[in-house]
């Protein structure tokens, strides 16, 4: 036991035993650094110095792209982008869709032939709601069956029928946007079935709304063209006929003076470039001129 002991002891101050490292200057021979060392300091600073290396290649892995270029690891990025592009291609489909629909309906119209209404539903989707079968209950026949009887002899009717047409509506204090500058051509005769003014202006210009509000029409209609209505509060209804184009769709919600259509000329009862303005409250068309300065 005692040489083992002294065979240790021996190693262990050969670890401490001190070395002089000595930096000189080979011509002049003149020492420049010195560093006295020993075998343990030398094996803790390697120790040290390639723990610090790993530890410093392990965050440059963990915080920076070059984590993409080991097996396993994937670009959290990449994920969101892809999502993005369905997104998008998705969009891009429907889009593709509507259109389609558009030159047909348009065919259709040309050639005669009754529009199609929607686009068509996927073999899939077919199957998928073909067995929905939809019963009424007995509690819902018997609403429908009141809810009819009492209305079935409701006429809609207005006071003094004659000057309904003329009669002053409730909208008086409610300042409006006009909707169109230029000139009026044909005024608002309810009487001739003209239940608005025509104003005829620039070519291109845009028709504003005249309130805040909600567009609950936009479409082409063989008549007049394209056509967009508009929901304000207070029960008033603002229409805009013969555009040549529309820039709102029917859910969109307008403030006023937002431009939502271009003035035109479009349908078959137009008679040149001109806006067809009407203006409804409470059901009932009004004299746009009485509120309006155009």
């Amino acid at each position: 036991m005692a040489p083992e002991k002294k065979d240790k002891k021996k190693w262990i101050s050969k670890l401490r035993n001190k070395y002089r490292l000595v930096f000189m200057n080979d011509e002049t021979l003149e020492e420049r650094l010195t560093f006295r060392l020993s075998r343990l300091n030398v094996f803790i600073a390697l120790g040290s110095l390639t723990i610090i290396l790993i530890f410093l290649t392990s965050i440059l892995i963990a915080f920076t792209p070059l984590r993409e270029y080991i097996p396993g690891y994937t670009n959290y990025g990449l994920q969101k982008k892809l999502y993005l592009l369905l997104k998008k291609t998705d969009s891009i489909e429907k889009d593709l869709s509507r259109k389609e629909l558009f030159f047909q309906n348009l065919k259709d119209i040309i050639n005669g032939k009754d529009l199609t209404s929607d686009i068509p539903l996927s073999k899939d989707s077919l199957h998928k709601y073909s067995n929905i079968k939809i019963k009424r209950s007995v509690e819902d026949s018997m609403l429908r069956l009141e809810v009819d009887n009492r209305s079935k002899y409701n006429i809609y009717r207005m006071e003094n029928t004659e000057n309904a047409f003329l009669k002053k509506s409730s909208i008086g204090g409610v300042l409006f946007f006009t909707p169109l500058k230029g000139i009026i051509t044909n005024v608002f005769k309810p009487s001739d079935g003209h239940y608005g003014i025509d104003i005829v202006s620039k070519q291109n210009e845009a028709i504003k709304s005249v309130l805040d509000g909600t567009v609950v029409f936009s479409s082409w209609t063989i008549e007049t063209g394209y056509v967009i209505i508009i929901q304000h509060p207070q029960n008033i209804v603002s229409v805009y006929k013969h555009n040549s184009a529309v820039l709102k769709k029917a859910g969109d919600i307008v403030k006023a003076g937002d431009p939502i259509a271009i003035v035109g000329e479009s349908g078959e009862m137009s008679t040149g470039l001109h806006l067809h303005f009407e203006l409804w409250s409470d059901g009932n068309p009004v004299d746009p001129k009485d509120y309006i300065s155009f």
